[in-house]
């Protein structure tokens, strides 16, 4: 059975983290993908999740004190272009949901510029085989242009170093999702 875009994307991941691993979500939004993740790493792991905004961070980590998962995560206020600022260990894997928060103001969203700086720090930061998982809405003008500059970058990365695929619906209107994943097979020289 073919999986719904953010299951495929959870899944891909589920089967990349262990616990104890570090991890980040680029855009922790509502906190969903944030639980998602500490649940992933167990007690002795790490997320460090990032959004632009205060109301996100909230939302997150009201979601994360209901599950008794704070202590696992450290929520960042800060572009996700910004992470090695703020993360120096090496991360075991990654995701990001480019666009706007849902429920949130829709004026506010990720930007081609800052996401294709996020993705290409977080692929520097990722361990052997670690995995990047990018799902892009790109059902907005500036999702469209986020959508085309990072499937173009994607398509640019050596094949002997990362494997790059891609998932979406074909059949479906109104701009299905996308889910960029990113496999790093190991350290270029």
């Amino acid at each position: 059975m073919l999986l719904d875009i953010l299951p495929f994307a959870h899944d891909l991941l589920r089967q990349h983290i262990q616990a104890g691993d570090c991890v980040l979500d680029g855009t922790a939004g509502n906190g969903f993908d944030t639980q998602f993740l500490a649940e992933c790493v167990g007690k002795t792991g790490k997320v460090f999740a990032f959004d632009i905004q205060e109301v996100a961070l909230q939302n997150t980590a009201q979601r994360l004190a209901k599950q008794h998962l704070n202590d696992r995560v450290e929520l960042i206020l800060a572009g996700h272009e910004r992470l090695d600022t703020f993360i120096t260990e090496p991360l075991n894997a990654a995701l990001f949901n480019f666009g706007y928060l849902p429920q949130g103001d829709k004026t506010i969203t990720t930007l081609p510029e800052t996401s294709l700086i996020a993705i290409k720090k977080t692929l520097q930061q990722l361990k052997n085989n670690g995995l990047l998982v990018a799902v892009i809405y790109h059902g907005h003008e500036t999702g469209k242009h986020e959508k085309d500059a990072l499937l173009s970058y994607a398509a640019t990365l050596n094949c002997q170093q990362y494997k790059v695929a891609q998932y979406t619906w074909l059949n479906r209107s109104n701009c299905p999702p996308i889910v960029l994943a990113i496999e790093k097979r190991f350290q270029a020289a």
